[in-house]
């Protein structure tokens, strides 16, 4: 990735075994004395690790959606002692965190969105698609709703939208009708069969290039089941109305939904909010943030070849250079009417 501007300092796609260049596009804004940084999707803590080693003046807290994730995370991190916070928490949760907290405004904000490494490693978890597991797919396994109940459960015309919506998939119809045709002879209940069920619908051709046949399916799926852009697009405004004069919002996207939600709300807070023919910009419409990237940075071929999952992170971040609200959430881009509430959520515990 390229270096962010008008920073001075290079960003890039942080990976949990090397998160140093995430902690470069935060650490500026992390040196006075009591600066708090939260990470919004602390996963196994090795941004957490490196932001608190680099920034020794800073307090983190750390949110998670996965209690094992935290659990992993909180001995990572011991060593920190009372400068880190753990909570059990969906990250469209962090007004609510911070109030309990009692921490009025936060100076660095990082999110690193989608599917974890630990996620995708746990067979168990469902969401690889390469290896036959339950269909399962929660980021946070108390929840209710798995992927075996979407599959199972929606009509075509629900399915239909969940696979086009958020997997962006071409034959989401055929992969729909395919799916409530097999589960009237039986339920499903583990990848494989799905897998099978989705490479069958998708014409050979279309088979032949652009990756798995099934990626989208899973990828939809997963976003449905854990509710992520509707989460994303209340998280991202909150996120930037929690931040000081000088803070800084750092997010990692792996899909273009999700990175155009990013896009939107940052975009907005950089904007001029004065109307068209007024002749000078009262300081009332002067943008509240200033963009650090051009755009959304990509990783280099480097960065790729020694963590292949990086292939697909998009980096923006963006300063506050002024106070106030910055946007309202964006709209809710729920499928139906069935789906359940998945975000706001905190677990109450917090270490």
């Amino acid at each position: 990735m390229t270096t962010p501007h008008p920073a001075p300092e290079r960003s890039g796609a942080g990976t949990e075994t090397d998160p140093g260049a995430v902690v470069e596009a935060t650490a500026a804004a992390l040196v006075e004395p009591g600066s708090v940084v939260v990470d919004a999707t602390v996963g196994l803590g090795g941004h957490s690790e490196a932001l608190l080693s680099g920034s020794p003046r800073a307090r983190l807290v750390g949110l998670d959606r996965d209690p094992h994730a935290l659990d992993l995370a909180r001995g990572r991190l011991a060593p920190f002692g009372e400068r880190v916070r753990l909570v059990h928490a969906v990250y469209d949760a962090i007004p609510q965190v911070l109030a309990d907290l009692g921490i009025p405004a936060v100076h660095g904000v990082l999110f690193d969105l989608g599917v974890s490494s630990l996620q995708l490693d746990e067979v168990d978890r469902g969401f690889a698609y390469a290896v036959d597991a339950p269909l399962d797919m929660r980021m946070d396994p108390a929840a209710s709703v798995t992927a075996a109940d979407v599959v199972n459960t929606y009509d075509v015309d629900e399915l239909t939208r969940v696979l086009r919506n958020y997997g962006e998939e071409r034959f989401a119809a055929q992969i729909a009708r395919a799916i409530v045709r097999e589960r009237s002879r039986q339920p499903f209940t583990t990848s494989a069969r799905l897998v099978d069920v989705v490479r069958a619908s998708v014409p050979a051709a279309a088979r032949r290039v652009g990756g798995h046949p099934a990626k989208r399916t899973f990828q939809a799926l997963r976003i449905e089941v854990n509710g992520e852009l509707d989460v994303l697009g209340r998280a991202v405004p909150a996120a930037v109305d929690a931040l000081a004069v000088g803070g800084r919002i750092v997010v990692l996207a792996y899909h273009s939904l999700e990175d155009r939600i990013v896009k939107r709300v940052l975009g907005a807070g950089a904007s001029s909010s004065a109307p068209p023919d007024l002749p000078v910009e009262l300081p009332e419409h002067a943008p509240k943030l200033r963009l650090l990237t051009r755009g959304a940075e990509t990783a280099s071929d480097r960065e790729v070849a020694e963590n292949p999952r990086a292939a697909s992170a998009r980096l923006r971040a963006a300063e506050r250079v002024r106070a106030g609200v910055v946007t309202p959430a964006a709209p809710s881009r729920a499928v139906s009417g069935r789906r359940r509430s998945r975000g706001s959520g905190t677990g109450g515990d917090a270490a």
